[in-house]
């Protein structure tokens, strides 16, 4: 099994959120905020999960507040945010440091030292397509929306 199969995160109500039911699946890891610019991407992201979700595709936000403190809120404050504004079903996990010395092993794992894109996250909605053998296959900087061509291409292509 892969390393990023092999994690397990909390889920934002607390449970555990083990990555190993992804295997076989293609799945974009984003780093999320609730108070950025960027947090319309949420609905574009939605829209790829629903469009692909059958053909065995997830979407994983992960909130992260360490870009001017952008996801403030409780974890349960998040949930509200992203169901409410969004109507976001794709799954959340709870808050995690993409960068610095409390990096979050997910993290380390696709732009640490070693990894096939390395470098810091730049900002919120970062993307990260993981293909079905747990492989880092592309990073999208923030700015690249989630339903650019470079990105839906990336996924069909990793999908069959």
């Amino acid at each position: 099994m892969s390393v990023f199969h092999e994690l397990k995160l909390k889920a934002l109500d607390g449970q555990e959120l083990p990555l190993a039911p992804l295997k076989g699946k293609v799945v974009l890891v984003v780093n999320v905020a609730s108070k950025c610019g960027l947090t319309p991407q949420y609905a574009a992201l939605e829209t790829l999960y629903q469009k692909y979700k059958d053909q065995g595709f997830s979407v994983l936000g992960l909130p992260c507040n360490q870009f001017a403190g952008q996801e403030p809120g409780s974890q349960e404050e998040i949930q509200a945010f992203c169901s409410l504004n969004y109507g976001v079903t794709f799954p959340l996990g709870g808050k995690l440091d993409v960068n610095g010395p409390h990096r979050h092993r997910l993290y380390q794992m696709l732009a640490g030292e070693g990894a096939e894109f390395p470098g810091d996250i730049t900002w919120n909605f970062e993307k990260f397509l993981v293909g079905k053998d747990g492989r880092v296959l592309a990073r999208f900087s923030p700015s690249t929306l989630p339903d650019d061509a470079k990105v839906v291409s990336a996924i069909e292509k990793a999908l069959p």
